[in-house]
């Protein structure tokens, strides 16, 4: 039997209706989405399901309740994978708040632990983002040394960094809302595209110190175990080691640190082809956007995305 690497999706990935087909098609699904509405308490006095199935999708992509519901979907949807049929667990990879689903699947926390955890995280940025004048930017067509470049023109005295190496081209910078303005001009005269996104603030970037001094503090008071099978560090673009307190290193780091998906999952493939492992690549829900990323870093490796379950087994 081969081997699974499940890879787990981040903030964006969000989508009205999202984990419903999964909840009416699976038990195990249907009760780790109950687990989570008893668990948690959103500031807009909803059911997580209730916003997961509903919306609005405004309020599904608030930072403090896209989090717990991301996590929440993808959980539930792993659940069911397993549900169905044995699921033996080479690795896994999750891109940024998707790096805490990861680290449950292995084994690392539990579900609850890692609920309470991603909530305070989407609080603790929510509020670093509301008390800083921050955004992104998405450059199409650089690679680091451009954006670097990007980045040094455009700052002029403010925050603005490389936060996201989603895939080769592709790149998001993150700082203060007036620098992004300028990386846009910047990038346009260097022969680059650059979109500002609708995001909350300046995320992966120094803009996020208060939130990751919170979050420092949660994450000591939380128990972990070493990750049963490896799991990629954003931060590190390397698997974690078995050290619980080098772990929730990382994961403070990863509020202000660059994500290095493309170079994740570049040394992820690496890892398997030279061990001679036999995987398949599976993104669990919602969404597929890192079945998209994957065609831009590997087109050799193929991933099944399960954002509803299959038709023909459901």
């Amino acid at each position: 039997m081969s081997q699974t690497v499940l890879l787990c999706p981040g903030q964006g990935a969000q989508s009205i209706g999202m984990g419903t087909a999964w909840a009416a098609s699976s038990a195990a699904a249907r009760a780790v989405i109950e687990a989570a509405d008893r668990a948690t308490s959103l500031p807009i006095g909803k059911a997580l399901s209730t916003v997961c199935a509903e919306g609005p999708l405004d309020q599904l992509s608030r930072t403090d309740i896209s989090q717990p519901a991301l996590y929440t979907v993808g959980v539930a949807c792993a659940a069911a994978m397993r549900e169905r049929a044995p699921l033996s667990l080479a690795a896994a990879a999750g891109l940024s708040l998707g790096e805490y689903t990861a680290l449950h699947l292995a084994g690392a926390f539990s579900f609850e632990d890692g609920l309470r955890l991603v909530a305070l995280r989407g609080r603790f940025m929510q509020d670093a983002a509301e008390s800083s004048q921050g955004g992104m930017v998405a450059l199409i067509g650089a690679d680091e040394d451009k954006a670097l470049e990007v980045c040094a023109k455009a700052a002029q005295g403010e925050v603005l960094v490389c936060a996201n190496f989603n895939a080769p081209g592709q790149i998001v910078l993150s700082g203060h809302a007036t620098a992004c303005d300028r990386a846009v001009t910047v990038a346009g005269d260097l022969g680059l595209r650059a979109t500002k996104l609708v995001v909350a603030g300046a995320f992966h970037s120094p803009l996020m110190q208060p939130a990751a001094e919170r979050l420092a503090k949660a994450l000591d008071e939380t128990a972990f175990s070493a990750p049963s099978s490896p799991v990629w560090s954003n931060v590190t673009a390397r698997p974690h080691g078995s050290d619980p307190v080098t772990i929730k290193q990382l994961l403070v780091q990863q509020l202000t640190a660059p994500v290095r998906w493309s170079q994740s999952c570049t040394d992820l493939i690496d890892s398997m082809r030279s061990a001679g492992t036999v995987v398949t690549f599976r993104e669990v829900a919602p969404g597929t956007v890192l079945k998209g990323l994957m065609k831009r870093i590997d087109r050799t490796c193929e991933v099944t995305s399960h954002d509803q379950p299959d038709p023909v087994t459901a």
